[in-house]
Formats: structure tokens, C-alpha cells, sequence
């Protein structure tokens, strides 16, 4: 019996020994001052972009791509292109998981996790204080003008967005089949969002495979 505790207990304290370790480790990491640097500003960038965007993913997309693009250069157009993509076909909202890729793209693991953070924030603070002072508030003309020119004012940034990824997009016609056949499905037939971003890709890896197939058959 004196047996099976003493090894218990030494797997009790390897356990937690590798945990200090681990700990100790990212500690190291954390503390060195040019990490710290890139993810603190990775963190404060975001939470400018959650505290000053209304309307959802979409409507931040121009703002990750002037803040991402233009003024950091931590990414070039084609991989804001590949950041809505993946943040629309992954399973979360549009924002956070844009934030957790462009995060891990520029500074690994704490980087998607900093830039999380920053960008959930200030919605989770704000939402937090509406949610004590909208009932007192709700019935005011003021705040549901308001609410009109911030509806106004997302659209505007949604077609930006859109009128953005259109020009950076590289123009083919099977693409314009594809944007119309997912226009008129989730618009007019109400399919899924799901399916239809699923039936996309799909047909688009078909395709891109064809296409390859053909270009190496011209050149034998």
C-alpha cells in the first residue's frame, strides 16, 4: 500500500512539476520585451477595432484591412482575401475569428489570443453597461435616431467591404457563376448560409482541379 502512494505521489508532483514548467516557459516568452511589444499592440489594435465598430464582421472587415494592411503591414490584400474566407467558413462570428487569425498569422499562438481578447472586450464592457441603462433609455427618440444613422452607417461599411474584396478578388467566370448562384440561394431560395458556403468550396476545388489538369495537359 506504502507502495501505491509513493507512486501516486510521484505522479502527483510530476504533474506538477511539467505545469510550473510549462508556466515558467511561457513566462519567459511573455516577458521578452519584443513579444510583449508585438502582442500588446496586437491587443490594443483590435480593441480599437471592437470599440469602435458597429454591425457586426462584416462591418469591421474594412477596418482590419486599414489597420492590418495599411498602417501595421503585418498582411497584404490577398490574405485579408484568405481571412474572411476562413473566418466565414469556420464556426464562430466573422470578428473573432478574423481576429484569432490574423493574431496567429502575426505573432503565433498568445498573438491569436491577444488579438481575441482585444477585439471581444469592448463589446462584452459595453454590452455589459446597455444592459443596466437600455430599459430607462430605449423609449428615447434620441438613442433610436441614433440606432438609425449607426444602421445607415454599417451598410455603407458592409458594401466598402464588399466593393473591396470584388477588386482584390481575381476575376474569372466561373467566379461571377459562383457569386451569383450563392446570391440567388441564400437570398431569394433562403438555403442555409452553410450549404452554401460548404457547396462553394466544393465546386470550387472541383474546378481549380480541372483547370490544373487542363493547364498540364497544354503543356505536354
Amino acid at each position: 500500500v506504502d507502495y501505491n502512494i509513493f507512486i501516486d505521489l510521484c505522479q502527483v508532483y510530476s504533474w506538477r512539476f511539467r505545469i510550473l514548467t510549462n508556466i515558467a516557459s511561457f513566462g519567459i516568452i511573455f516577458c521578452r520585451s519584443d513579444i510583449v511589444n508585438q502582442n500588446l499592440d496586437l491587443f490594443l489594435t483590435f480593441m480599437k477595432i471592437g470599440a469602435f465598430t458597429f454591425g457586426g464582421g462584416y462591418a469591421m472587415i474594412p477596418l482590419i484591412q486599414r489597420e492590418v494592411c495599411d498602417n501595421k503591414h503585418w498582411l497584404n490584400e490577398d490574405d485579408i482575401l484568405e481571412v474572411v474566407a476562413i473566418a466565414e467558413s469556420t464556426p464562430g462570428p466573422v470578428a473573432i475569428n478574423a481576429a484569432t487569425f490574423v493574431g496567429s498569422r502575426t505573432a503565433g499562438t498568445l498573438g491569436a489570443v491577444c488579438a481575441t481578447l482585444g477585439v471581444v472586450l469592448p463589446s462584452f464592457l459595453i454590452i455589459s453597461l446597455i444592459s443596466f441603462i437600455l430599459k430607462a433609455f430605449q423609449e428615447s427618440r434620441a438613442v433610436q435616431y441614433a440606432f438609425m444613422g449607426i444602421r445607415a452607417g454599417v451598410l455603407a461599411l458592409i458594401l466598402k467591404a464588399v466593393y473591396t474584396m470584388f477588386m482584390a478578388t481575381k476575376k474569372h467566370a466561373v467566379s461571377y457563376v459562383i457569386m451569383a448562384a450563392a446570391l440567388v440561394l441564400t437570398a431569394f431560395l433562403k438555403i442555409d448560409a452553410v450549404f452554401v458556403i460548404i457547396g462553394c468550396a466544393i465546386f470550387g476545388l472541383i474546378w481549380s482541379l480541372i483547370f490544373r489538369k487542363e493547364q498540364s495537359d497544354d503543356m505536354d
